[in-house]
């Protein structure tokens, strides 16, 4: 008869589940791992190409008007491959560096981003000043080894890039005790809160160099939008509501009718003028959240403003 001892049964238990646990604990951590280097590489790509979309326009708008102001040829310096390549390199790297700063990364790590982002460009700028590959080869090949590049950078930092964000800091932490958690946090929060503004200056930059008289008609698409929109979100069991809408339609349709038939001169400032009133019924929506979402109605206030102002004083 074989007798077994408490301690042999222990020996035997541990040794029977150490080849189970352990390598699934192992297998476990290796796909966090990826998933939070995989998580890094994304959410940095789409902060610098974010910074690149934002940017670049306002850089064209600069150049025009000091152009303009100094008469020299700055939006044809901007037009050089060389030029364009470097700037772009800096428009990725200001977006990429907000939000690493908002991540908690510190400033050694940022620098190697940005020079993930400015290396691929500057080996190929000797080449294209002595001629011998052209423009379009230096922007194709800085973007093509630009990915590489950054992931070299995160492997050289693998403790930094495979495990989860620092940027949340517990409740009780101030933002500003937290590495990376001051400015560059606020800015990250405002650019989230009010994206509406933002996207809408973005795609009406244009009309502060190139100022865009819309035909009169054009305006009836503002108070018919509200009218539909509202319609589709059933806003208007309110019948109070659903006149005022009305109303504003109809004091449209008087206004382009009124645009129409004066001379062009005094019609351009009345389709300013519609443009601009209606950016004040859209920041009177906003307020009270009622027809459309805030986040159209701000949206629509943003770029009515910049075609009011712009037809009016630009144009």
């Amino acid at each position: 008869m074989t007798s077994t001892t408490p301690d042999a049964t222990v020996r035997n238990t541990e040794s029977a589940g150490t080849p189970h646990t352990l390598p699934t604990a192992v297998g476990t951590s290796r796909r966090h791992a990826a998933r939070h280097f995989l998580r890094h590489f994304a959410e940095m790509t789409i902060a610098m190409v974010v910074g690149m979309l934002l940017l670049g326009p306002v850089w064209e708008v600069l150049a025009t008007a000091l152009g303009t102001a100094t008469g020299l040829a700055l939006p044809e310096v901007l037009d050089r491959p060389d030029v364009g390549a470097l700037l772009m390199a800096g428009n990725m790297t200001l977006g990429m560096t907000v939000w690493m700063r908002h991540r908690a990364h510190g400033w050694a790590p940022v620098a190697e981003m940005g020079a993930a982002m400015y290396l691929p460009f500057l080996l190929f700028l000797p080449p294209y000043w002595l001629g011998a590959v052209n423009g379009e080869f230096l922007m194709t090949a800085g973007h093509v080894l630009m990915l590489p590049a950054m992931l070299l950078a995160m492997v050289r930092r693998l403790d930094e890039y495979t495990g989860g964000h620092r940027g949340a800091a517990p409740a009780a932490v101030p933002a500003a005790t937290v590495p990376g958690g001051g400015t560059a946090r606020r800015v990250v929060e405002v650019l989230k809160r009010r994206w509406p503004t933002w996207l809408a200056l973005m795609v009406t930059i244009d009309n502060w160099t190139d100022p865009l008289v819309l035909d009169a008609w054009v305006m009836l698409i503002l108070p018919v939008g509200y009218l539909v929109i509202g319609t589709v979100r059933r806003q208007f069991g309110d019948r109070k509501i659903l006149a005022l809408q009305l109303a504003g339609l109809a004091g449209y349709l008087l206004l382009v009718a009124a645009a129409l038939m004066v001379p062009d001169d005094l019609g351009r400032y009345l389709v300013g003028f519609g443009w601009l009133a209606h950016s004040v019924w859209d920041y009177a929506h906003h307020r009270v959240n009622r027809v459309v979402p805030r986040g159209f109605s701000e949206w629509c206030g943003v770029v009515d403003a910049v075609i009011g102002i712009t037809i009016l004083f630009l144009a």
